[in-house]
């Protein structure tokens, strides 16, 4: 099981529960299922007992052991269920696997995570938020309060150009005022802003590279934890961002992407005389995979993903 399969999951665990009489309440189309936070319990984590308990005529706890029961039999992806505080589930994964990620990824493209079915700053947060929300599926409601850019920054599109302005006002939470300097144009790893652009450029490089030593990428397992957790989650980090209308999130998250591929794509291309082998395939593959990941996750800010950097 991946990360992004767990809402599913979830999902399933109620209709399952309610169909053997379990549980009198009506089944949710989708639960929200987030990153735990530092010093809680297992990786994941969602308050779903606590949204249907009252429905369900139950105290939310007792919702809470009805599904975990369900999870932990119906679910061998799942590691561990744990109920904390009023009735939270927590979740322990499995590894995921490689293969079945990049294959995932692979089939949906830069739709990957999407939910099948005037001032500047503003229009960006909005246009951001509006685009996260279609892709989970989620109807237009109520919009954050933006905080506007601060006057003395100007015309910061024509002084920083589109997408680094857009960049900036989407990375820190509507109601704070986003802070625009010349390290927005710097074209080095010390940017956030270049080093998630540049990381999907390299992907291009990589496989402009393995074509020229005659192979292409195959999906496979990789010893790419770190990697690989980031791209499960992203599906998550969508939903949730949708759900809080942070697109922030988002940023935060491509970021972590793009700096864990940037550490992992010295790995990729055989070195000297190595002959390209099953190995570099599936690494390329995952490679490839982030670069997806990046590519759609950069088209929900609104901002170009460039091929060349």
């Amino acid at each position: 099981m991946i990360p992004a399969d767990l809402s599913r999951a979830v999902v399933q665990a109620v209709r399952r529960a309610v169909e053997g009489g379990e549980l009198a309440v009506g089944v949710p189309e989708r639960v929200v299922v987030e990153r735990t936070r530092p010093g809680g319990v297992g990786e994941y984590a969602t308050p779903v007992a606590l949204q249907v308990a009252k429905g369900a005529r139950l105290e939310p706890r007792e919702v809470a052991r009805v599904l975990a029961g369900r999870l932990r039999a119906d679910e061998p992806g799942i590691v561990e269920v744990e109920i904390t505080g009023p009735g939270f589930l927590n979740f322990s994964l499995a590894p995921p696997s490689a293969a079945a990620l990049v294959r995932e990824v692979g089939a949906r493209g830069t739709r990957y995570g999407y939910v099948p079915g005037a001032e500047p700053r503003g229009s960006a947060v909005r246009a951001a938020v509006r685009r996260i929300q279609e892709s989970q599926g989620v109807p237009d409601g109520p919009v954050p309060r933006v905080a506007p850019v601060a006057r003395r920054d100007g015309d910061v599109v024509a002084a920083y150009g589109a997408d680094a302005a857009a960049w900036a006002m989407l990375c820190v939470p509507a109601r704070e005022t986003p802070s625009f300097t010349s390290a927005l144009l710097v074209q080095d790893e010390s940017s956030e802003f270049f080093r998630v652009r540049y990381a999907h450029a390299r992907v291009r490089a990589l496989g402009i590279n393995a074509a020229d030593l005659g192979f292409r990428g195959e999906a496979g397992e990789v010893d790419a934890p770190s990697l690989l957790r980031l791209l499960g989650e992203y599906p998550l980090v969508l939903e949730a961002a949708a759900h809080h209308q942070a697109p922030e999130r988002l940023t935060r998250h491509l970021v972590a992407v793009a700096d864990a591929l940037l550490d992992f794509q010295h790995q990729v291309l055989p070195k000297g005389d190595e002959k390209p082998s099953a190995a570099h395939r599936a690494r390329l593959a995952l490679a490839e995979a982030a670069g997806t990941v990046l590519a759609g996750g950069l088209a929900l800010l609104g901002i170009d993903a460039p091929e060349f950097l």
